[in-house]
């Protein structure tokens, strides 16, 4: 009987490379369906997102600065690097895409120094990796998918004045310190994408920095 109720169901036959595509079009089928129009600018992004997170709400609570994708694009032409809160998200940013225009991705987390540092401040080693990242000599577009302190340490050295990163992709995911982490970094006049609420993660951080790579690589 349950193979029989098996067998009624519609199963889709694709090859692995069109798996993908047809996800992305189940996923404008239901935006149409839900009557949700996105912003030409943010589509690819929000779409991605949905994509790695089979979550529909994104496309309410994914929050854009002025311009966001425009300058974002133009960081990474120029060669802008990416720093990471995670292995997980280095691990799944499109390196060979980033190197084509000249960046390169950084993870500080693991590094002995940060530990140690963050041992004797009291402090998360995610908050000493932004100060670490902060002394890369280049323009740094900042991607968070865990730790809200990164953001907070992030937002504490865009207010002293001395340095500000060029792009920051925040989206922690968690109960602690992360919904208000998030707003602090939209009261800035740093350029963001930002996801309002406790949702988020790796995957999604990644997600958006891999949106923007294959629109760049569609040129």
């Amino acid at each position: 009987m349950e193979q029989i109720r098996i067998e009624q169901k519609k199963i889709e036959h694709l090859l692995p490379e069109e798996i993908e595509n047809r996800s992305f079009e189940i996923i404008s089928e239901e935006l149409t369906r839900r009557g949700i129009l996105l912003p030409k600018e943010q589509e690819m992004i929000t779409k991605r997102v949905i994509h790695t997170t089979a979550d529909f709400e994104y496309t309410e609570t994914l929050c854009f600065s002025r311009d966001a994708v425009k300058i974002a694009k133009n960081l990474i032409l120029n060669g802008a690097d990416i720093v990471t809160d995670t292995n997980m998200a280095l691990a799944g940013i499109n390196k060979r895409m980033l190197a084509k225009f000249g960046g390169e991705p950084h993870c500080f987390m693991a590094e002995e120094e940060v530990a140690r540092l963050a041992k004797e401040r009291k402090t998360t080693r995610a908050a000493v990796s932004m100060e670490r990242a902060a002394k890369i000599p280049k323009p740094i577009i900042f991607v968070i998918g865990n730790a809200p302190t990164a953001l907070i340490q992030l937002y504490e050295m865009i207010q002293e004045g001395a340095w500000k990163p060029a792009f920051v992709i925040g989206v922690p995911v968690g109960f602690v310190n992360v919904e208000v982490a998030k707003e602090i970094i939209m009261e800035t006049d740093v350029p963001y994408i930002v996801n309002r609420g406790r949702k988020g993660g790796s995957n999604v951080a990644a997600a958006i920095c891999n949106a923007l790579l294959y629109e760049l690589g569609r040129r």
